[in-house]
């Protein structure tokens, strides 16, 4: 299919609604949530401890990458029908051929993370200490894979960043969403923008603190052990499906926005 302006337009487009409708999904978010700010009064301190870790974890990933950073080596099995080693042959492929490639990426790693919940839930609330270091390098490395699979190199620092931004944006209230869609709206376009986004390394901490309410289901049922098997592979495929469907939409959309540039 020719991607005409037109049609990159219309894509655009519908990005834009779903962003819309991302925010309009706060009010119901934020009842689901209060509850469960109260669970982490009786949270025991070693998972309290695990949650703290992950602040230096993201921390490290954004200034070096550590051991999250995925390898753009795997191009060829995310385009096995297509002679692609590089991230500039990716760059000029069809949109929808990334978006399948995207779609094949979510799929597999929807198992993943049931599998990996359902795993870790059968101890109870003492394996959830296990399942979140797994689940947010699960987040990251699916999130970088999309950013390589549209063609975005996740060794710069800058992608590094955007891909927190992301996380952040699935977790944060309307005012939060808002915020950070003005921010990556511009992302590519103003090195003003670009800097004032690298100098809010501080942001990556409230995707931390927003795991601890996100993780509140899990706390409550896998208290249970056994029962938190199923909470525990529900919780996570579906926070990985959020987290897959915001970096195909963002990701998608910055592609957009390069061809209509151009």
């Amino acid at each position: 299919m020719t991607e005409s302006q037109e049609w990159l337009a219309n894509e655009l487009v519908k990005i834009e609604d779903w962003e819309k409708d991302q925010k309009d999904l706060w009010f119901w978010e934020k009842l689901g949530r209060l509850p469960f700010k109260l669970l982490d009064k009786w949270t025991p301190a070693f998972i309290q401890t695990k949650i703290g870790t992950l602040l230096d974890e993201l921390g490290q990933y954004i200034q070096t990458g550590g051991s999250y950073l995925s390898s753009v080596s795997k191009l060829p099995s995310y385009y096995p029908n297509l002679s692609v080693d590089t991230l500039e042959q990716v760059k000029h492929l069809p949109i929808a051929t990334m978006d399948d490639a995207v779609d094949k990426i979510t799929v597999n790693r929807k198992k993943i993370a049931t599998l990996q919940g359902a795993s870790t839930g059968v101890g109870g609330i003492f394996t959830l200490s296990i399942d979140i270091p797994l689940l947010l390098g699960l987040q990251i490395k699916t999130l970088q894979d999309i950013a390589i699979c549209y063609g975005f190199d996740p060794n710069d620092k800058e992608e590094r960043v955007f891909v927190v931004k992301c996380m952040q944006f699935v977790a944060a209230d309307i005012v939060g969403k808002e915020a950070i869609l003005a921010q990556l709206s511009q992302f590519d376009s103003q090195d003003e923008m670009k800097r004032e986004v690298l100098s809010e390394l501080q942001g990556w901490r409230e995707v931390v603190f927003s795991y601890r309410d996100q993780f509140g289901w899990k706390k409550l049922f896998q208290m249970i052990p056994i029962a938190g098997l199923v909470f525990g592979a529900f919780t996570n495929r579906a926070a990985l499906q959020d987290l897959a469907e915001t970096g195909k939409m963002l990701y998608r959309k910055r592609r957009i926005l390069d061809r209509l540039d151009s």
